[in-house]
């Protein structure tokens, strides 16, 4: 009796050259998800990426890579994160040339159909030549700037396939021969009865909006793997390792479980683990997104991608790779970022359809005009077969959505709203949750002093100077963050000439941890730190300080401000108060969001009186504190089970991870280069009132490209049926190729124009 084999669920994640269209997305698709032992296959056009989950035991990686270069497409890997260290930069050089390669050809096409179009539709009576020097342009154009269509055809015939490029490529190469065998031997028609009209001006329109169309398209694409290649570069490419106490340089992957690594001032964090000795402030906004450095030392964990910033510290390496945070963080954007958007499986379904449907009715013209009219009307057969082909050319239909969305892309612009792709544009207007990061998204994301309390009544504005300059001299020497703070308040006040602020020599600076600094300055001391510092020169808040005072500082302890003291060895002289600022434009945008029926939430790794008194301030309902990256991101999976349309607007490294997964993402632009190469929104003032305007944005350019699908699908449900010459038998007149090249740049003209209407309606 054979033992039951357990499945072997393994997931890759490829890059997919040679794909033209959805239809190619969804002809690869398709067959790889009929492949035994092939769970899910997921190919995304805009991306050119392919995620497959397959079973190992049933098929291998090899078998799936041969099937798909059987359809005529090749697979190269993504980055592989097990190996942070070897980063590949071809990828994004590929891509650059290849849209450079892309321009240039459209542009070209362009230039040499202008001379084309006019000789074709304005100097009727022309010298004889002007056939023969159409024909010389036309095959530029068609065989040198449009020669992918024609290749592409090429390799999806001989796998007895098709997609645009087929229909592309059979259209404008049948009208272009057709037109050549016309302008070399034209007496075959006349003998005929028939006028041998040349169609290059079609053929070469054709192409030309098409090349333009892929231009735009490519143009608003983002570069997906610019995040994943940053995330990785988080991490150093060297790191010192102490073995026998001799320190060594060596690579990222050298480094084994267990080893023993020295992190000096300044550098990255190359592994998740455990600090041996030492101590320093860490920059952690990477892992949780608070711009307040951290404190760690002996015991304590630190991880891969955060920032060292001072102090030396020796660490025992606990996980590498793809097992560190960062790594499991990486993962996962790859994977939302090569997951299909909803819409564009819509687009690959239609795509599938539309392409066999044409090629088909243009055969069965030919078929039906050579049975039923006989010898006598097989060149009107064959003219009406290229008219279907010209006619149901999907220019208009290409266009339709990039147009739109490269107006609204621009308007955008205008606007200060960075748009980097259509599904996020498309999306947002359908946004019913969205999600708030607080550090940097809705607060300014610095540390500033919003007040400063001078404890003594009697105190003059000499001796408030005095004081400012000793808190300032102090403050220079240390090295912890909010201090930074106070130094910055005290350099603008004497900048801008509010305070006399003079250099003063303070000496005797002592560090007191996790309480503050004391110094002396003319034989006296004086403290600045927290509530610890005045414990340890034995003052009580209560009875140096008024009343009034006290209550302050109750509420400010609730609040998401922290207190500085400056006291001298007796009494408290002054408390300062820092906190992180809302911005100004942050409760208008919660309430107008709210307005138009969207529920906000807050999600912060800050701790819970910060979160709440935020979420107060703004009436947030919904809000959670002490939250890391994972966490936000299992939220934003959550929410999407609810079936909520969720948007998540974030400005660190930690946020993204759930802006990838998220519905539609929102970065703000002084945010990390990380958190607005993820997003597919970035806000370039940070001001949150763009937000609502970007969902207005996107429902007017999402109203003007269902406009243009309509009428370009109209088009082409009224015009191939009488291009197919369905009305000839009761009204003996044909759409012959001129017209219907005419008729088809008109719609992709008309497409055009009514983008461009966008700009003045938004």
């Amino acid at each position: 009796m054979s033992s039951k084999i357990e499945p072997n669920l393994l997931q890759k994640n490829y890059s997919v050259q040679g794909m033209s269209c959805a239809s190619c997305a969804s002809n690869i698709q398709n067959k790889l998800s009929n492949l035994n032992g092939v769970i899910v296959a997921e190919v995304n056009f805009p991306n050119k990426s392919l995620r497959v989950e397959f079973d190992s035991n049933v098929i291998t990686e090899k078998d799936i890579q041969l099937k798909v270069k059987s359809l005529g497409y090749d697979l190269s890997k993504t980055i592989d994160i097990n190996f942070i260290s070897s980063i590949n930069h071809n990828q994004e050089n590929e891509w650059n040339k290849q849209y450079r390669k892309l321009k240039i050809n459209t542009l070209s096409a362009i230039f040499l159909s202008i001379p084309i179009v006019i000789m074709s539709m304005f100097l009727h009576e022309a010298p004889v030549y002007s056939k023969w020097l159409q024909l010389i342009l036309a095959s530029i154009v068609l065989f040198v700037f449009g020669r992918s269509f024609f290749i592409n055809a090429f390799k999806q015939t001989i796998h007895l396939s098709a997609n645009m490029d087929s229909l592309v490529a059979l259209s404008t190469g049948i009208a272009f021969f057709y037109s050549m065998f016309n302008t070399i031997y034209p007496t075959f028609l006349l003998s005929r009865g028939l006028t041998p009209h040349i169609y290059y001006e079609a053929a070469v329109v054709i192409i030309s909006f098409i090349l333009l169309g892929r231009t735009l398209e490519e143009k608003a694409k983002s570069k997906t793997s610019s995040a994943i290649r940053k995330l990785i570069n988080l991490t150093p490419h060297e790191v010192t390792r102490i073995q026998n106490g001799v320190e060594k340089k060596i690579k990222l992957d050298e480094i084994l479980i267990s080893d023993k690594l020295l992190i000096k001032p300044g550098e990255r964090i190359a592994v998740d683990g455990t600090i041996e000795s030492g101590e320093s402030f860490i920059d952690e906004s990477a892992m949780s997104g608070e711009s307040t450095p951290v404190k760690k030392k002996m015991g304590q964990k630190v991880f891969a991608g955060t920032l060292n910033q001072n102090g030396s510290f020796i660490l025992v390496a606990e996980k590498l790779g793809a097992d560190t945070n960062l790594g499991k963080i990486i993962k996962l954007v790859q994977e939302a970022q090569s997951s299909k958007a909803p819409v564009q499986k819509i687009v690959d379904k239609i795509a599938l359809i539309f392409v066999p449907t044409i090629l088909v009715i243009s055969i069965l013209t030919f078929i039906g005009w050579s049975l039923l009219g006989g010898e006598k009307y097989i060149t009107q057969g064959l003219m009406a077969m290229i008219t279907v082909l010209i006619i149901a050319c999907p220019c208009a239909l290409g266009l339709a959505t990039p147009t739109a969305i490269m107006v609204g892309i621009g308007k955008g612009a205008e606007q200060g709203i960075l748009i980097k792709n259509a599904e996020g544009l498309e999306l947002i207007r359908k946004v019913d949750t969205i999600i708030f990061d607080k550090t940097g998204t809705l607060t300014i994301g610095k540390p500033e002093i919003s007040n400063i309390i001078w404890t003594l009544k009697e105190t003059s504005s000499e001796e408030i100077s005095r004081y400012k300059s000793i808190i300032y001299e102090i403050e220079k020497k240390s090295e912890h963050p909010l201090a930074s703070a106070i130094v910055d308040y005290f350099e603008k006040e004497r900048d801008q000439k509010k305070e006399n602020i003079k250099p003063v020599n303070v000496n005797e600076f002592n560090n007191i941890p996790g309480a503050g600094v004391s110094a002396n300055f003319q034989n006296k001391n004086y403290v600045v730190g927290n509530k610890k510092i005045l414990a340890s020169r034995n003052i009580n808040l209560v009875d140096v300080v008024d009343g009034k005072i006290i209550k302050e500082i109750e509420s400010v302890n609730s609040s998401n401000k922290s207190i500085v003291y400056f006291a001298d060895d007796n009494k408290v002289l002054a408390i300062i108060f820092i906190s992180d600022q809302l911005k100004p434009s942050a409760k208008n945008a919660i309430a107008i969001l709210k307005e138009m029926g969207i529920t906000p939430y807050l999600l912060t790794g800050d701790n819970k009186n910060i979160a709440e008194t935020i979420a107060s301030e703004l009436a947030i309902n919904n809000y959670q504190a002490e939250v890391s990256p994972l966490e936000k991101f299992e939220f934003v999976r959550k929410l999407k089970q609810k079936n909520k349309i969720v948007a998540m607007v974030g400005d660190g490294i930690n946020d993204s991870l759930a802006l990838a997964e998220a519905d539609v993402s929102i970065a703000m632009g002084k945010g990390s280069d990380i958190a607005i190469d993820v997003a597919q929104m970035t806000l370039l003032s940070s001001d949150l009132l763009k937000i609502p305007e970007a969902i207005k944005l996107s429902k007017k350019t999402v109203a003007t490209i269902k406009q243009n699908l309509f009428w370009a699908f109209i088009y082409n449900i009224l015009a191939v049926p009488i291009a197919a010459g369905i009305l000839y038998p009761v009204w003996p007149i044909q759409i012959n190729p001129m017209i219907a090249g005419a008729t088809m740049a008109f719609s992709s003209v008309s497409v055009v124009l009514n983008s461009l209407r966008l700009k003045i309606s938004l």
